[in-house]
């Protein structure tokens, strides 16, 4: 009976006419239903024939090399491309085509079949927005400025290391949301409130929070045996920090065993739901 330790890992090649990100998510969502080793390889921005050609041989080659199917995801939209890609001998899983040809069938038009569509209009209003929430986020990360709060989406809170500048910074790359975050500290907990600049916009505060065995971690990394990561240390801040939140009734969540990606979405359904 072949048992799990018996399967051999397997090479994933990420094929893609231009960044290979949309390639990479769903092949990393994909995977992690497998608990197996798999090598990844990402070739971007496959769009000439002689790209994918390129890209078909070393797929070839490993086929050859290992005895076994690699594993390709591709997101090419030029039918061409695709029909070279797919002389290799592989396990081919295409992102697109997947989609387009049982729409095709249902609209009964054709796609327009040109690469980089997705990430045209590099002067939209909508990539401008982006590029406004970052340029925001990046000036209110912890506490920096207090000037324009009106215009933030989402103000983040939370002791130190709780997570709270990535998820500001997804919010914002991702979804082009105004996000300011600032820190929870010592003095907080001794006047009983939050910081008098958040006041007056409660209704866009939204609260991280963690274990205090895993912020202990996380601080330890920054400033080993420090007060500042001692564990009783860090259990007294989430202590004050969770009942100064529930005593202004802040949303708020933990992030100790939750992706980024999985914090943005809840900061994103509470938004809603407000």
């Amino acid at each position: 009976m072949t048992t799990q330790q018996d399967i051999p890992g397997r090479t994933v090649y990420i094929v893609s006419d231009g960044t290979g990100i949309t390639a990479e998510a769903l092949a990393r969502s994909v995977l992690s239903q497998f608990n197996l080793t798999f090598s990844r390889i990402h070739i971007p921005f496959v769009d000439t024939l002689d790209k994918v050609r390129q890209a078909k041989d070393q797929i070839q080659a490993e086929r050859e090399k290992t005895g076994q199917l690699p594993i390709v995801f591709s997101t090419l939209v030029i039918p061409e491309l695709v029909t070279e890609l797919r002389k290799a001998d592989a396990l081919h899983l295409d992102v697109i085509q997947t989609f387009v040809e049982p729409l095709r069938a249902e609209l009964g038009i054709s796609p327009k079949e040109e690469i980089g569509l997705s990430h045209q209009n590099m002067e939209s209003l909508e990539y401008k927005k982006r590029i406004e929430a970052i340029n925001f986020t990046l000036e209110h990360d912890d506490g920096q400025s207090n000037r324009n709060l009106e215009d933030a989406d989402v103000i983040l809170v939370g002791v130190s290391r709780s997570g709270k500048t990535p998820t500001s910074l997804y919010l914002a790359m991702q979804y082009g949301l105004k996000v300011a975050n600032y820190p929870l500290i010592p003095e907080d907990f001794e006047r009983g409130h939050m910081p008098k600049a958040l006041q007056p916009y409660k209704n866009k505060l939204f609260g991280l929070t963690i274990q205090p065995e895993r912020l202990a971690e996380v601080r330890n990394e920054r400033r080993p045996n420090s007060r500042y990561a001692a564990l009783d240390n860090c259990r007294y801040e989430i202590s004050e920090a969770e009942g100064m939140m529930n005593l202004e009734n802040i949303r708020y969540l933990s992030s100790t065993s939750k992706s980024i990606e999985e914090i943005a979405t809840a900061i994103l359904s509470n938004l809603r739901s407000y």
